[in-house]
């Protein structure tokens, strides 16, 4: 029914009547030769990084070319079909995993990048965590206040706001569940205008509703004279390997069709600066192809995934997870603990959709199939873990295969699993309270629980270990640090990468730890200001 209405209400698709205007958009997949390009500033990857860098950029009257691996896909291709979104949407069709096969990671791929897929939560860097970059890596500048207008520009742009709808079922579960425990909770600020609260988010928005770099930031710089290259590959910088030397050229694959496979075709871009932001495992990828200088081996190491665990249950009544808008309740009562002790983590509810929950779920055979049966019956609570704050929480090291893409490995150590522990028990108790009849911690055993002191009981003795509880993660962060200090920092205060004159790193990667919270709006804070201060050292005035 609601495919039908979208098809008969012919929304506009900004980007079709952007393109018949002159916009320079180019898919690789289609040259016939080889191509070289030229500009002020080159810029990988389209996601919250760069799609916010590209439009203070171009604003200011500098040429920008944006290098894009996926493809893109617009409103008029989004058809809510999990079967579709996964394969053109996301990187490794959804099926990204770390080394160890242990942990999934859900990341886009498409122009737009993560915006485009994402579930709209909108948080600021909590205070705890700015302070602890301040104090643990000697990031001056970066403060609540510090960053209070560039967080208020960014949410003005991007239409950040209090969700003001009623939850769906499968997050009101979360709050009940929370408030009848006396656990803090609170409403999720979403980046949307006009949303027609379909539920739809992860498969790309086909109304337009969220205001991803997608619909917002792109066309702005595309509109202003900005070229933007798809299916296109960054594959190696160009440089000379005197310190402090300069980056000559980006040179680019071009994809196939498919966005998988490279094709014969070359691509040469030539700029003044460079800027790297193809996220947190993208970014450091290409900076070891580009064996740029890397004098104390911190590109790649430290990267923060926010591992998360997820407890599923069934309700008498109907969940519908699959409806709604996405996310809108959480709660941050375990999260609120000082960093340097146990993990702590936030929790979250996701949406419900058929394919997402089968690869999620434990089990096969009978035994998944009577838990899909019951998909709309279906509460899921997650708890994402803040990583990065203690000794034992180092994050995981991006390398290169042999094919020269990347591989993250995550490994999942006691500290890690003891916060899961007390996660998995704190979700199956709200579960109950919230009037669950059975909650399953997701996991191998499969094990399912009717009562809460039987929960309780069973998962202080359940086995925990990668590949037997399954772990999964949309945010990926750190792996090219921010700091002052060369010997644990990949970029100066300035996103200037420390050993390369005109190269810059404004994306997630950025991060010295995790968030602890949805890095969106953190990552198009900082971005703002990093580029906003580019642009006045490229001596151009802000548009």
């Amino acid at each position: 029914m609601m495919a039908e209405m979208l098809r008969v209400s012919r929304l506009p698709d900004p980007f079709r009547a952007g393109q018949r205007s002159g916009w320079k958009v180019i898919d690789a997949s289609t040259l016939t030769d080889d191509r070289s390009f030229e500009a002020d500033v080159a810029i990988v990857g389209t996601g919250a990084g760069g799609g916010t860098a590209a439009e203070i950029l171009s604003d200011a009257g500098l040429s920008v070319v944006m290098i894009e691996e996926g493809p893109l896909a617009t409103s008029s291709d989004f058809h809510m079909r999990e079967a579709e979104a996964y394969p053109q949407l996301y990187q490794e069709s959804a099926g990204r995993k770390t080394k160890d096969k242990a942990i999934n990671i859900l990341q886009g791929r498409c122009v737009g990048g993560g915006t485009t897929v994402n579930w709209t939560s909108s948080f600021r860097t909590p205070e705890a965590t700015l302070d602890y970059w301040r104090n643990a890596f000697g990031l001056e500048g970066f403060g609540v206040a510090d960053l209070a207008p560039w967080f208020e520009r960014m949410e003005r742009r991007v239409n950040v706001a209090t969700w003001t709808v009623a939850p769906n079922e499968n997050n009101d579960a979360l709050r009940r569940g929370a408030q009848a425990l006396g656990l803090g909770f609170g409403t999720i600020r979403r980046n949307v205008k006009g949303c027609w609260n379909i539920g739809y988010c992860g498969m790309g928005c086909p109304t337009n509703a969220k205001q991803s770099m997608l619909v917002t930031t792109i066309p702005a710089a595309l509109a202003r004279g900005a070229t933007l290259l798809t299916r296109t590959r960054a594959w190696k910088l160009e440089h000379a390997n005197a310190r402090n030397g300069q980056i000559s050229a980006l040179e680019c694959i071009s994809l196939d069709a498919r966005g998988t496979d490279p094709t014969s075709r070359r691509i040469t871009v030539r700029a003044k600066t460079f800027i790297a932001a193809g996220g947190a495992i993208g970014t450091p990828a290409l900076l070891l192809r580009s064996e740029v200088p890397d004098p104390h081996g911190v590109v790649g190491k430290r990267t923060f995934l926010h591992p998360t665990v997820v407890s599923a249950a069934l309700m008498p009544e109907r969940i519908d997870g699959f409806a709604g808008a996405p996310q809108t309740i959480y709660s941050d009562h375990f999260l609120d603990v000082a960093p340097g002790g146990p993990i702590g983590y936030k929790l979250e509810a996701p949406p419900i959709h058929p394919v997402l929950a089968a690869i999620t779920l434990p089990g096969q055979g009978e035994a998944h199939a009577r838990w899909m049966r019951e998909l709309a019956h279906m509460q899921v609570v997650i708890a994402l873990l803040r990583d990065g704050f203690h000794a034992d929480s180092p994050g995981g090291s991006v390398a290169l295969r042999d094919d020269g893409t990347p591989v993250l490995d995550y490994p999942l150590n006691d500290y890690f699993w003891e916060g899961a522990r007390r996660a998995f028990a704190t979700m199956a108790e709200i579960q109950f309270a919230a009037g669950a009849t059975t909650v399953m911690p997701v996991h191998a055993s499969g094990a399912s629980f009717n009562r809460w002191l039987d929960a309780r009981e069973a998962i202080a003795a359940l086995a925990l270990a990668p590949l037997v509880a399954p772990v999964v993660s949309a945010h990926v962060m750190g792996g090219c640090p921010i700091g002052p200090d060369v010997r644990r920092a990949a970029v100066d205060p300035t996103g200037r990468y420390h050993h390369l004159d005109n190269l810059y790193v404004l994306d997630g990667s950025l991060f010295p730890t995790s968030v602890g919270a949805n890095p969106q709006l953190s990552i198009y804070a900082v971005t703002a200001k990093l580029a906003s201060g580019l642009v006045a050292r490229l001596g151009r005035s802000p548009g």
